[in-house]
């Protein structure tokens, strides 16, 4: 197992959350720059005509990738538990990074589709890895930040994806589609060469009883590397009664103990209802068939979509930056609520248009249907775009928060095997009451919403479990109220190395950094 080198990680804790942001995020960018990809591939010529593609072997390449995702899923949670947080992350950007050339390299559709199986395998055993470690190893008040722009990361590769295959798409050879193909795994080989400069998790490193490199790792993101720092040992102790909790009351890291209580009953729904509901909102026919609703929308000239699609993913990442600046000020439960009326607005808007103008010459109404495209994507983005991974990793706590990331990205992965292999054949057959049916469901998705979510923001993952477990499992001060300057510490008890170890009382001062 990789041991901290504390010579290589920044003694600044800004710098190592930055680190820690840019790792996970370059994951994420692989998933965004597949997504766009798939979507220029599909529009080029080039690729459709090298493969003979019909609405089946269309639907077929898009979709494999999502079913590695869901053996991803089913198993990847036991590795990064086993192994520890970033070493799942470099086997899964390892993996990814093969698949990306074995697809680029493909000859048939049987190749190309085992590729992109493997490639499914590598992004959602990153999504599983990286959503976790993020969470356990950012300060609190950075989470929303780092968690909302690690999938935020998904429209900076949407965004390069489809520049990139606008300019491959002048190319004669089957080059326009494996360069792109190729680049895909450029991401996760940044990700690797950031790995040794950021520390592990302290969650995992203390559930190891590793606790000297726990609270290193706790110091470098909250306080320059200072372990005497109040709010550090707050942290830790807060984190080691948590733990110790969870131990003591026979919680073990599997798959079953997301069933055995009532309080992980909730936690796994609401983790799953993200799944659902970032992958049925509407958005993944956006997302891998813009070239087919934009043919149905009346806009035919593939210059012209891959145009359309560069600019939608550049007005995305704007959007969903946006969105996680407000996660944290408005809240997760207000911003998923405002984001889900609006897509059953503009998806409704989107199925009216295509219906009234999509087999029409009139320009205002396609460039309207254009418009409420735009206006839906944005809908989605400035919500569901930075909680897909925020959300989940917070209302899990520590043993079922990796297999918790894995059955999330089961479900989410499952769904968009479904709908990206269904989409094609519903727009074909029935058009735009695909849209409209579409928003029916996006009306439950509201309700639900409102209806059964808890807010979580301003809270450490371990007070976040009196929001399901009625209280909290340490009598350490809320990290919030202590940064304020508004808890004493001065009776602040802390254990020695080990859960069985005697505690010690431990003097501290105000901490500048809580002011």
């Amino acid at each position: 197992m990789a041991v901290l080198n504390k010579s290589l990680v920044p003694r600044n804790s800004k710098a190592v959350c930055l680190l820690l942001t840019a790792a996970s995020g370059f994951m994420a960018t692989t998933i965004g720059y597949d997504g766009s990809m798939m979507n220029g591939l599909n529009i080029l010529p080039s690729y459709t005509d090298y493969f003979s593609l019909t609405t089946t072997t269309l639907a077929l390449n898009t979709s494999a990738v999502w079913l590695g995702g869901c053996i991803g899923g089913l198993f990847y949670g036991y590795v990064v538990d086993a192994i520890g947080r970033k070493n799942g992350m470099f086997l899964a950007a390892a993996f990814t990074t093969f698949s990306a050339i074995l697809q680029a390299a493909s000859q048939n559709i049987a190749m190309f589709v085992i590729a992109r199986i493997f490639i499914g395998f590598g992004t959602s055993a990153s999504g599983v890895a990286g959503s976790t470690y993020l969470a356990e190893t950012l300060p609190h008040n950075w989470r929303a930040w780092g968690l909302g722009i690690y999938y935020d990361f998904w429209y900076i590769g949407g965004l390069l994806s489809a520049g990139i295959t606008y300019g491959t798409a002048q190319m004669e050879s089957t080059w326009a589609w494996r360069l792109p193909s190729a680049m895909q795994g450029f991401f996760s080989i940044l990700c690797i060469l950031i790995l040794p400069f950021i520390p592990e998790s302290p969650r995992w490193l203390i559930h190891r009883d590793r606790h000297e490199e726990a609270i290193e790792a706790i110091s470098l993101a909250y306080s320059d590397g200072d372990h005497e720092d109040p709010i550090v040992l707050a942290q830790y102790k807060e984190i080691v009664d948590t733990l110790k909790f969870e131990v003591e009351s026979g919680e073990t890291l599997s798959m079953v103990q997301m069933m055995k209580s009532k309080g992980a009953r909730k936690r796994t729904l609401l983790n799953v209802s993200v799944a659902v509901i970032s992958m049925l909102s509407g958005n993944n026919i956006i997302s891998y068939y813009l070239g087919t609703m934009l043919d149905n929308a009346g806009i035919t000239d593939s210059t012209t979509q891959l145009q359309i699609n560069i600019i939608l993913n550049a007005w995305c990442l704007v959007i969903c930056l946006s969105g996680t600046y407000l996660l944290e000020r408005v809240g997760r439960k207000p911003l998923a609520v405002v984001s889900t009326a609006l897509l059953i607005l503009f998806i409704f808007i989107i199925g009216g248009l295509t219906a009234a103008y999509g087999t029409s010459t009139n320009t205002a109404g396609i460039y309207g249907t254009v418009a409420a495209i735009f206006l839906f994507q944005g809908s989605y983005s400035i919500a569901w775009t930075p909680l897909t991974m925020t959300y989940p990793a917070e209302v899990l706590n520590f043993s079922i928060r990796a297999n918790g990331m894995a059955v999330n990205t089961f479900f989410a992965n499952g769904i968009g095997l479904l709908v990206t292999f269904a989409f094609p054949y519903a727009l074909t057959a029935i058009g735009w009451k695909t849209y409209m049916i579409n928003g029916a469901w996006d009306i439950l998705e509201l309700a639900f919403v409102i209806f059964f979510w808890v807010e979580t923001k301003g809270k450490t993952l371990e007070e976040i479990d009196e929001l399901f477990d009625g209280v909290k499992h340490s009598d350490v001060p809320d990290l919030e109220a202590i940064m304020n300057g508004k808890a004493d510490l001065s009776n602040l008890i802390v254990e020695g190395e080990g859960f069985d170890a005697e505690p010690t009382q431990i003097s501290v001062e105000p901490s500048k950094k809580a002011d």
